[in-house]
């Protein structure tokens, strides 16, 4: 349990400031007063979710992303980023059958315990990213290493014994957040994202595309006021609608291969534990149909009901757009100010973006992110997170090890990631003393290193 006085920028979470009570409270009363809600709340749910809720996702995806295809029909209601996961491998892969899990390096580190509790352990392979995103030209390299194993007869048959023709399996599966990235806070290009897609159809990969930060935009913190947030790029699963005659091209299976995976718990708090998944009409219904949900009716039922009632009454969408938008735009233009002000002359870099949770800092050569951190959390007590943590740790055998040594960029293994919660946790001087006590920590550390 870090000090009271710790200021801790390691947890991706929103400050308490930025939690809507006061819209829970009266979106809660509302359903927990009216049998036509709270029966259903209270009930085991649809396999996919709460139908209204399915409705209301919809809709509101719908606008924000100009996509007229996304309905009901495409959305599953989950618990959360977290569980959609866990689900989405239970149902569509094999630990034998599917080959490898590809993760965007550096990834979402928590992630690595979701793939291994279902049979993945030692078959996580990390996938830099260039300047656009993913490494496209790596992750082919990858991918005919494992044709050429195929061709020779290391491939492993399916061991799935409920094997369905409305079940399918996927060879492989990718895993990464497109926009505002955990931790780069990069954001994958279009052109890039189109090449994503375009492989995944070659190799019956499915891409998982965490979606969680896609709302959270907004435009360069000025005095003026006049400039606009980055565009919205269209998602990785919209693309799989569209592109080259999209999921219904001739040949496809009519799972597509890319599935949107979302949660408001970034927008409301992780505790809300409510989240969905976007894909195809029959990825979904035979995600739906998932052994826990089956069971135990769909997750997050009762929240669900109550997160509808806040997309109804537009309040979810005034606090999005009239608290936390502002709130972390400011928060985000004080942190980068400071840390423009205080580390950049020091030989440091960071991230570019206007979005997401997350700053990449970079260290120059030789600080060590991991000795630093230990130095900014004895001295300082500000707690951040170095960027070893990050990568793909059980990446160790046949063709990846050579691709590490290849795509290794001089300070790889030096960088850290000023996580969200420090801006959101701290007061805004606060957030703006982080950078000057992190220059202190530096300079002395660097000091007895060179």
């Amino acid at each position: 349990m870090p000090a009271p006085n710790t200021i801790d920028l390691s947890r991706g979470w929103p400050a308490p400031s930025l939690l809507p009570a006061k819209a829970l409270l009266h979106a809660s009363s509302a359903v927990l007063t009216d049998p036509s809600l709270f029966i259903p709340g209270l009930q085991y749910g649809d396999d996919a979710g709460y139908e209204p809720l399915r409705v209301a996702i919809a809709e509101w995806l719908q606008k924000f992303f100009s996509t007229p295809w996304t309905t009901m029909s495409r959305i599953c209601i989950s618990g959360g980023a977290s569980m959609g996961l866990a689900c989405i491998l239970q149902v569509f892969t094999d630990p034998v059958y599917t080959r490898n899990v590809f993760l965007v390096t550096p990834t979402y580190f928590l992630a690595f315990k979701v793939f291994d509790d279902n049979g993945f352990i030692g078959k996580l392979k990390g996938v830099p990213e260039d300047a656009e995103g993913i490494d496209i030209e790596y992750l082919e390299r990858c991918l005919l290493a494992q044709d050429v194993a195929s061709r020779n007869g290391d491939a492993q048959p399916s061991t799935c014994t409920s094997r369905t023709p409305q079940r399918k399996l996927f060879r492989n599966i990718i895993y990464c957040v497109p926009t505002f990235s955990n931790p780069s806070a990069k954001s994958m290009s279009l052109r890039r994202r189109q090449q994503l897609v375009q492989i995944a159809r070659d190799h019956d990969i499915l891409v998982i595309a965490d979606d969680v930060y896609d709302h959270l935009r907004w435009a360069p913190y000025t005095r003026a006021q006049n400039e606009s947030a980055p565009p919205v790029l269209p998602r990785l699963v919209d693309i799989d609608h569209e592109m080259g005659g999209g999921t219904q091209r001739p040949g496809a299976d009519g799972f597509g291969n890319v599935v949107s995976n979302g949660s408001f718990s970034k927008i409301i708090g992780p505790g809300c534990r409510t989240g969905w998944t976007e894909a195809t009409d029959s990825f979904t219904a035979e995600l739906s149909r998932c052994g826990s949900t089956r069971s135990g009716g769909s997750p997050s039922q009762l929240t669900g009901v109550i997160v509808c009632q806040m997309l109804k009454d537009g309040a979810l969408l005034r606090h999005l757009n009239e608290i936390m938008i502002p709130s972390l735009q400011r928060r985000h233009w004080l942190l980068r100010t400071a840390v423009q002000q205080y580390l950049i002359p020091q030989g440091a870099s960071m991230s570019d973006s206007n979005g997401g949770y997350f700053i990449w800092i970079t260290l120059p050569t030789p600080v060590s992110a991991r000795n630093f951190t230990i130095r900014a959390a004895s001295d300082e007590n500000v707690i951040v997170a170095p960027g070893d943590l990050f990568e793909v740790s059980l990446d160790e055998g046949d063709f990846a090890i050579k691709a590490k040594s290849a795509f290794a960029l001089p300070g790889s293994r030096r960088k850290l990631s000023l996580l969200g919660s420090g801006v959101w946790v701290v007061s805004l001087n606060q957030c703006y003393e982080t950078a000057k006590t992190a220059r202190r920590a530096y300079k002395r550390y660097r000091c007895r290193v060179l």
